[in-house]
């Protein structure tokens, strides 16, 4: 019976409309991973429209081949520009995009996309093989281990931390601030809002993500005044990725093994996978000094996870009907839509179907890779290109996607608003990814706490599952103690430092002022609604009040002393420009979109910036505007949105594209 099944599915999966089907799946899905901070649900939900009285194995050949491509394609922005193509292409730019400014974009890329291919079918072999056993491993985990999980992704902050711990841990405990923000889960009382309409649904992902990464890295590369690299090592970098994912193929199939087994929890997969994949690799390696400069086992970790995810991921959402990501659940809703019932019956009489939804699955990762490698040649050379004129094109892409989250105007703020937190993160050495790690965990780890001493009560902490878990944290933990600080004390001079404590101390003033906020507004609240954020702010306000302690008595010796401007990339260097300068280029872009609307803000920070910083022609100001505007109406036609309003628009009614 078996037998016949596997047959059948081998015979659609390789008939012509399958492929056909798989292939536009599949194109569509690297157009949507290129484009930062779209994803995978955007992508699914701007394809479902178009599935009605689709065949069933027809339209999940699209929705499969969407699916498994995104997190290969989403490597080309983290890697060039490093702007975070999705949310779990966001470990990549650690080490991605410092390969790129060395002119090494082409090895990375071939790095990731080969180690994405093997990701992709391992997870799709796993996915046959466990199946029909995986529902008794799936049902062990209650609230109880899943909270356990969450612990264990944020004991990854120790080896994120930088040449600074306390730093490291109150970034993330501010990222766990962060993350509180908005109606509590327990008992929807809104915190920290202060009246803010906007932040009663807390900050997305999307825009956090593209915030603390995109922003200062667009910042930081317009400072330089140059290309991105200096040139782009081709067809060497090419063969050198290849032979990278060879040498490290060990490697490659553990994280793609945690990416299966992360990937079917449900509610962690795609958000965190990628950290646990690059922390990983960062605690089990004996050489640990290249990381975050352009160690390729820092792409090859991660981007081998993220693809490997989507197997895992499919396994609750076929087996139970409970999606293990944002991307599953639209998945699950586009399975309804033609007509198909998750459950049990999948492994019933639908059996051969489901072979062709994981079979689908290995050939879209063999297609989109393989198309992966033929344009990524010509891509690299993106990087070689003056990078005042790519500037605007990335602030448009970075600040549409950002509305595509909530399409509030609201989402242009915050991702500025927070993209000024993140250069002050990145300049003062505050490690940017523990402040992530803590952002998408803070949501699953409350609701699982709660969960979990409502329906345990504190004796959850004595399950076997809990107890196992909290082993590997303990482990983790002792990793990431191994590793040596960084150089950040030694780096320059100490009296060039000396003189530049003050915004150090007054940054370090401001976390520790968060964590009060975040205390004092707590205790407003209920219990079950104050006890997260409280706590948060309790235990953090110590490592904050670690790092802010030296810089108040003008200590310059310690690790926490540590200024990109005067003792880091940019010390010393002619040439380079002032930081608020950009940052007021930014912020000028924020209030024209307030006054005039998104559009036609966006033309006139082209015109002024084309000329007055790229110092292009005439002609070419018109060409790139042109092209710029005609790219971003395009997707936005496709996607039948109109563009973020201003004050304008509430007095002047004004015709699509402008209103």
């Amino acid at each position: 019976m078996v037998l016949s099944e596997l047959t059948q599915a081998l015979l659609a999966l390789f008939s012509g409309s399958h492929l056909v089907y798989l292939l536009g799946g599949v194109l569509l899905g690297l157009v949507i991973g290129i484009l930062p901070g779209l994803g995978g649900i955007v992508g699914l939900s701007l394809l479902l429209p178009f599935l009605y009285g689709v065949e069933p194995t027809s339209a999940l050949a699209m929705l499969v081949g969407l699916v498994a491509v995104i997190s290969t394609s989403d490597t080309f922005p983290s890697v060039m520009m490093g702007i975070p193509g999705s949310s779990s292409a966001q470990a990549t730019v650690m080490d991605g995009f410092p390969l790129a400014k060395r002119g090494e974009a082409a090895r990375a890329l071939s790095a990731a996309f080969s180690a994405s291919l093997i990701g992709g079918v391992f997870g799709a072999a796993v996915l046959t093989v466990v199946v029909l056993a995986a529902r008794p491993l799936i049902l062990a985990f209650t609230s109880a281990e899943l909270f356990m999980l969450t612990v264990l992704g944020l004991s990854m902050v120790g080896v994120l931390a930088g040449g600074s711990l306390p730093k490291g841990l109150a970034a993330c405990g501010l990222g766990l601030l962060f993350g509180a923000l908005g109606a509590a889960p327990a008992t929807s009382e809104f915190r920290m809002v202060f009246g803010v309409e906007y932040l009663s649904d807390g900050i997305p992902l999307v825009v956090i993500g593209l915030a603390m990464f995109a922003v200062p890295e667009i910042v930081d590369l317009l400072r330089q005044k140059r290309a991105i690299a200096g040139a782009a090592q081709l067809g060497k970098g090419w063969l050198q990725g290849l032979r990278d994912t060879w040498r490290h193929i060990g490697l490659v199939l553990r994280c793609s093994g945690v990416g299966c087994v992360v990937g079917a929890l449900p509610g962690l997969g795609g958000s965190v996978v990628d950290w646990i994949a690059y922390g990983h690799v960062v605690q089990s390696s004996r050489d640990k000094s290249q990381f975050g400069k352009g160690d390729i086992r820092g792409v090859l970790a991660p981007e081998s996870a993220n693809n490997a995810k989507e197997g895992g991921a499919l396994i609750p959402t076929l087996l139970f009907g409970i999606p293990g990501s944002g991307g599953m659940a639209v998945f699950l809703g586009g399975m309804v839509l033609i007509g198909l019932e998750p459950g049990p019956s999948m492994v019933g009489e639908r059996l051969d179907l489901t072979y062709v939804i994981v079979w689908s699955l290995a050939l879209a990762n063999v297609i989109g890779a393989g198309v992966c490698f033929l344009i990524s040649g010509w891509v690299a050379k993106l990087t070689t290109i003056r990078y005042a004129l790519l500037a605007p094109f990335m602030i448009m892409v970075i600040s549409f996607a950002a509305f595509q989250t909530t399409r509030q105007l609201g989402d242009l703020v915050a991702l500025f608003v927070v993209g000024l937190l993140g250069i002050f993160l990145k300049r003062f050495g505050w490690s940017r990814p523990a402040f992530l790690i803590g952002f998408v965990l803070a949501g699953n780890s409350e609701v699982y706490l709660y969960q979990a001493l409502q329906f345990y009560s504190p004796e959850f902490l004595l399950r076997t599952g809990v107890l196992l878990i909290a082993a590997l944290t303990a482990v983790s933990i002792w990793l990431g103690a191994r590793k040596a600080p960084g150089a950040h004390a030694a780096a320059g001079d100490a009296g060039a430092r000396a003189t530049h404590l003050w915004p150090q101390a007054a940054f370090a003033a401001f976390v520790v002022a968060a964590f009060a906020v975040g205390i004092w507004d707590g205790l407003q609240h209920a219990f079950l609604a104050a006890v997260f954020p409280v706590t948060v702010g309790a235990v953090m306000l110590l490592p904050a009040l670690w790092v802010l302690w030296p810089l108040a008595l003008g200590r310059t010796h310690s690790a926490a002393n540590y200024d990109h401007e005067v003792a880091g990339e940019h010390a010393g260097r002619p040439g380079v420009a002032g930081l608020w300068y950009y940052i007021w280029w930014l912020f000028g872009f924020l209030a024209a979109c307030l006054l005039f609307g998104f559009l036609i803000a966006l033309v006139g920070f082209f015109v002024a910036f084309l000329r007055l910083e790229a110092q292009a022609s005439a002609a070419r100001i018109a060409l790139l505007t042109g092209t710029g505007i005609a790219l971003i109406c395009t997707i936005a036609w496709f996607l039948v949105l109109s563009f973020p309003a201003g004050l304008l628009q509430h007095y002047l009614d004004l015709p699509w594209p402008l209103r």
